[in-house]
């Protein structure tokens, strides 16, 4: 037998440790999400609210769905009206990010084909957000955000 014992010291300084690792792991979590991500969606969110239900009405009103595929290399964007129609998209755009943080962020060219928007990127696997945004020729807006998986073996 050993002639040490456990002591309410020991005990302590055990405990002690075990949380003094969990708070140290907590604080470098934290510095390193505030650091990477800016966890905003809109600049003013009260700016914002004040206008949501009039674009969420003029939004419906359209009728539109976006929706996007990656084979790898292309980023093909489809916007259909609601018959299922190619959508008349004035002033497209659709920028891709990270949903996590904004070093990825791009904003590549598209060419539309006559149904389909069109853009030649590399996308590493993950999740992505594209924003698309545009308006019909009356100046509806268009807005919708589309989540992208991208897998190591796309294509």
């Amino acid at each position: 037998m050993s002639d040490r014992t456990l002591r309410g010291q020991h005990v302590f300084l055990m405990i002690a440790g075990a949380f003094g690792i969990i708070v140290i792991v907590n604080i470098v979590m934290a510095f390193a999400a505030i650091r990477t991500f800016p966890g905003m969606e809109v600049r003013n969110s009260y700016i914002a609210s004040q206008t949501f239900e009039r674009d969420r009405t003029r939004q419906e009103q359209l009728g539109w769905q976006a929706s996007a595929d990656y084979d790898g290399s292309i980023l093909t964007i489809t916007v259909a009206a609601a018959d299922g129609v190619p959508a008349e998209v004035v002033d497209f755009s659709a920028r891709i990010q990270r949903p996590t943080h904004q070093l990825s962020d791009r904003m590549p060219e598209y060419i539309f084909d006559g149904t389909h928007h069109r853009a030649r990127i590399t996308l590493k696997p993950g999740t992505w957000n594209i924003h698309v945004t545009g308006s019909d020729r009356a100046g509806l807006p268009f807005r919708q955000k589309l989540s992208l998986w991208v897998t190591d073996r796309q294509g």
